[in-house]
């Protein structure tokens, strides 16, 4: 599990630019996990379920993980699939803070996965 789990969600105030080339990479390589990102703008993952049920379950973790960090993600849900897209949209772009929210949101689903025995 990467390190930047362990890290907090800074509001941002607008007032710094968005990541690019090699500090990009550097986080985007810690984060793991088969995140992508897609032109330098948002990070996307897709989560796979047996069931709408779980989904759902992971959806409403997203939710509250969101809430807690104040770093709210699209999310877009279906029977057996969750996509997260993640990015500062008061930039426009990709912060520290979005890493850190990734790997945030898969803590959740290891912990859902244990949980269900998944």
């Amino acid at each position: 599990m990467s390190d930047l789990a362990n890290g907090k969600c800074i509001p941002c105030t607008g007032n710094v630019p968005p990541l690019h080339g090699r500090d990009l990479a550097l986080l985007r390589e810690k984060l793991g996990n088969h995140w992508s990102s897609i032109n330098e703008h948002h990070l996307n993952k897709k989560y796979d379920f047996p069931d709408f049920r779980q989904a759902l379950a992971f959806t409403n973790r997203v939710g509250a993980l969101a809430e807690r960090e104040g770093h709210h993600p699209d999310i877009y849900l279906a029977w057996g699939k969750v996509i997260l897209t993640v990015w500062t949209h008061k930039i426009d772009g990709l912060t520290e803070s979005d890493f850190i929210f990734a790997a945030k949101a898969d803590q959740e689903f290891q912990q859902l996965s244990r949980e269900t025995g998944e």
